[in-house]
């Protein structure tokens, strides 16, 4: 339990001794710190149960406060408003004890297993801006669910198993006719076939096959049927799909490797293949399935719906499978092998009608129990500075290695050539790079889209992700010289923005819940926006290493220790990694 959840629980058993019974008691940090550094609003609601002037009951309790030593400066306003302050001991016993055990600043929750999918990189195809959002947003909650106790599975989720695979092994037959993959007479090994194909090679042939389908029916019904024979394992075009796929994957990682962003498994939509026929009799048994233009199709309009619902597409009229389905049927694959209380989709807002079309038509037949959550994380866009989908300067869509390589261009420029040596200022450059990408990701509601500014976010100063890299090396810097001093305990205050500090600790356990609760890391990013400034305030304040009164000197580095570990922890969470110098 959290030391704020703590006094809390205390605080109830304050009112409770006045006679009162409330439920919920919760101290609010106060809008007016002149008055208070908390405020305790409970008495209006039990005046409405009680019948009861509610500064009468105010005073009730005010009176059961005055006695206890730890609270200082109380007093009632407006209509029973009661503003408490912690007395200084016993502010700095509560960040003694954050000091000793970091654990009393978190909350762990019940025990639970969630999936989360996300990333959703399409194999052949390069990772681009779009991709951004949900390998940032997906990583960081994972972390950050697990930081709080629960049990995540990251997937990939690769997109690895439609049409735009047939179009890529369609137009690989174009350009090499003469390849083993496609001679039937041919007996031998696929894996011994050695493939001359790159990674970008196959970048240049997707979007080339993609628009060639567009003007060449016969092009495209060619590509229908490969995709037809690749779902059904048909030799040597099911052989080279999976090279190409080992190819692609290959390159995927190295960009995610950049950003940070790891998965506990790397599957696609072909690894729920094997699925496919135990989902199918599912819905025929349950007569799910309505054929619709030769196809099969599951409806999913309810008498509640305001607004169109189309049925989901379960197999075209070609026999191929939809990307709707293999989506039903990875939901029992995790069911099968993974068992989770929730799965959580980290997918753009713009995917909304497919995941509800999706749960519903996994409800309609109970692929999973009713009490397992099935959830759409959606987010917004990055844009750039004309306000539209951040593009290349000739209108392209930006690739995300592009993208890293732009962001590292500016921050070059900023790391400190007398403090990183030559030989490492390229690595330290891609993670401070790495870092303001992440930071301005995170920081908007993830609902919202917002404006990347290369040379904005990469600043030094301000609300960016170099700003607090900077500070919390300067921080780590500062107790390297003080660690010859026997710090741990905080005993003195000097001034109030010490004070403000601490106080923004003790709120910490109720910043990760918001942040888990909606889904969404800007309270977390925002809150070590404002730690950060707070202890940059303090520093620029005082002359921590040469202070003479020795006692005051250890609260203030034991204070320094409490707010860098924070800051370690909320970075990691966010999948931000701090160098050592910049």
């Amino acid at each position: 339990m959290s030391i704020i959840k703590d006094l809390n629980k205390n605080m109830k058993k304050i009112v409770e001794k006045t006679g009162y019974q409330e439920e919920n008691v919760i101290l609010q940090p106060s809008g007016r710190r002149d008055l208070g550094q908390f405020q305790l609003n409970d008495a209006m609601n039990l005046a409405k149960i009680y019948k009861k002037n509610p500064r009468i009951i105010a005073q009730d309790i005010v009176k059961v406060l005055e006695e206890d030593g730890r609270f200082t400066n109380l007093n009632i306003a407006g209509p029973g408003f009661i503003n408490i302050t912690l007395t200084d001991e016993y502010l700095g016993e509560l960040l003694t004890k954050i000091y000793e055990d970091k654990s009393l600043n978190i909350d762990k929750r019940p025990k639970k297993k969630v999936v989360l999918d996300y990333g959703g990189a399409n194999v052949a195809k390069a990772l681009h801006v779009g991709h951004l959002r949900s390998a940032n947003i997906g990583e960081a909650l994972k972390r950050l669910a697990k930081a709080l106790g629960y049990e995540v599975i990251g997937d990939a989720h690769l997109g690895d198993y439609g049409r735009p695979l047939g179009l890529v092994v369609l137009e690989i037959k174009k350009r090499y006719p003469n390849l083993a993959y496609f001679d039937t007479s041919y007996k031998g090994d696929y894996s011994e076939i050695k493939l001359t194909i790159t990674n970008k090679d196959l970048e240049e042939i997707y979007p080339f096959a993609s628009n060639k389908s567009k003007e060449d029916e016969e092009y495209l019904e060619e590509a229908r049927d490969i995709t037809y024979k690749i779902q059904n394992h048909e030799r040597g075009y099911y052989d080279l799909w999976k090279k190409v796929v080992e190819i692609s994957k290959n390159d995927i990682k190295q960009v995610y490797d950049k950003l940070n962003v790891n998965f506990e498994l790397w599957l696609g939509e072909s690894d729920a293949a094997e699925y496919i026929d135990e989902l199918t009799e599912i819905y025929e048994q349950q007569n799910a399935l309505t054929e619709s233009e030769g196809a099969q199709v599951v409806e999913v309009k309810e008498e509640t719906d305001k607004s169109p619902m189309p049925p989901l597409l379960f197999k075209r009229s070609n026999g191929t499978i939809s990307y709707e389905t293999t989506d039903l049927a990875t939901i029992l694959q995790r069911k099968k092998e993974l068992n989770p209380d929730e799965i959580w989709y980290c997918v753009d807002a713009r995917q909304g009608l497919h995941f509800e079309q999706v749960f519903r038509a996994a409800r309609k037949v109970k692929l999973v129990d009713d009490n397992v959550g099935l959830e759409h994380i959606g987010f917004g866009t990055m844009n750039g500075k004309d306000g539209k989908p951040f593009k290349t300067r000739d209108g392209g869509v930006m690739s995300l290695k592009n993208l890293i390589a732009l962001v590292e261009e500016v921050t070059r420029k900023k790391i400190n050539p007398d403090t990183v040596e030559e030989s490492k200022r390229e690595e330290v450059a891609e993670e401070v790079a790495i870092a303001a990408l992440k930071y301005a990701d995170l920081l908007p509601y993830r609902g919202t889209d917002y404006i990347f500014d290369p040379e904005k976010f990469a600043d030094l100063e301000g609300k960016t992700g170099p700003y607090l890299l900077y500070s919390t090396i300067r921080m780590k810097s500062l107790l390297d010289k003080g660690s010859t001093l026997n710090i741990g305990k905080i005993t003195q205050f000097k001034t109030e923005t010490e004070k403000d500090i601490a106080l923004t600790i003790l709120r910490l356990p109720i910043v990760l819940d918001k942040a888990l609760d909606s889904r969404s890391l800007n309270d977390i990013t925002e809150y070590i926006y404002k730690l950060t400034s707070l202890y940059n305030k303090f520093y620029a304040e005082n002359r921590i290493l040469t202070e003479e009164n020795k006692e005051l000197q250890k609260s203030w580095l034991t204070l320094t220790k409490i707010v860098y570990d924070i800051n370690m922890l909320l970075l990691d969470i966010l999948a931000i990694k701090v160098p050592e110098k910049m």
